[in-house]
């Protein structure tokens, strides 16, 4: 099975960061010294975006392991 190029969490990773930082500098030109709070509360969305991301990915990788790793014994029980 081919990979394929476009990475789906990827994508969304990189738009969500994006999407912030876009956000983050937004509120500053409009709200000035008053963006602060919402800075912060923006910045936690982000983090918190990127590690459920990240989890995201760790799971569908030791699915994918665990998957590996059943095909192969299934090979070796069908070899004997």
């Amino acid at each position: 099975m081919a990979k394929s190029a476009f990475n789906t969490l990827r994508a969304l990773a990189i738009a969500s960061q994006a999407l912030g930082f876009i956000l983050i500098i937004t509120l500053e030109t409009v709200m000035g010294d008053a963006a602060r709070p919402w800075q912060g509360w923006t910045l936690a969305a982000m983090v918190i975006a990127a590690l459920a991301i990240a989890l995201v990915r760790l799971y569908r990788r030791n699915r994918a392991h665990k998957a590996h790793s059943r095909r192969q014994a299934a090979e070796e029980g069908e070899d004997d």
